[in-house]
């Protein structure tokens, strides 16, 4: 799996990488998947993931590297989806900024035994989702002031007035969802984890 995960991973970068539409919109994107490829490979020995979990990072990284390839305002087959006036890839992007932080905070949470009771935890882990949600929006925002005019393409608002708030939004709702549908399917693979 781990040379499948990688191979996958390569290929969406280097096609992510050729002829991107904005070449320093591209390395912001794709800058936060490579971090977690190089977090992924380097902990794969000392602290394996659970076979949910690294999928659902990859899928995290294609997202990322394909709206770097395009900017996430212009990703072919999002233009005017289900009569959108705006191009919405970036709000599938916000939703597994929290629909796959839910899951690795889980996780962790779990197998580092750092809050006892699921309700607690999960009240934790949603809490975790939107802070990073909301420093994401910050980021933004920074990169934004700093860059200038190529701002636009990163922050990807397209002219809507409630895009950060709606992108936290989509976070909240990923990581809700991640927790309600995939929290039983995470226990499983846990389980067996602590068997190998």
């Amino acid at each position: 799996m781990k040379l499948l995960w990688i191979s996958i991973f390569l290929a969406v970068l280097i096609w992510s990488g050729i002829e991107p539409k904005d070449t320093f919109t591209w390395f912001l994107e794709v800058l936060p998947a490579m971090i977690g490829a190089l977090l992924v490979v380097t902990s794969y020995k000392k602290f394996p993931l659970t076979p949910l979990l690294y999928i659902l990072i990859l899928a995290h990284c294609v997202i990322l590297m394909v709206g770097g390839h395009y900017t996430y305002a212009e990703v072919p087959l999002f233009d005017g989806l289900l009569g959108a006036e705006r191009n919405n890839y970036d709000k599938l992007g916000h939703f597994f900024q929290g629909f796959v932080p839910a899951i690795l905070a889980r996780e962790l949470l779990i197998r580092l035994n750092v809050v006892n009771g699921a309700a607690w935890r999960n009240l934790f882990i949603v809490s975790v989702c939107l802070g990073f949600s909301a420093f994401y929006e910050l980021l933004e925002w920074w990169v934004a002031l700093a860059s200038g005019e190529g701002a636009e393409a990163f922050l990807g608002t397209q002219g809507y007035v409630w895009d950060t708030q709606s992108d936290m939004g989509f976070a909240l709702l990923g990581a809700l969802i991640a927790l309600v549908t995939l929290s039983k399917w995470h226990d499983t693979q846990l389980e067996a984890l602590k068997r190998t």
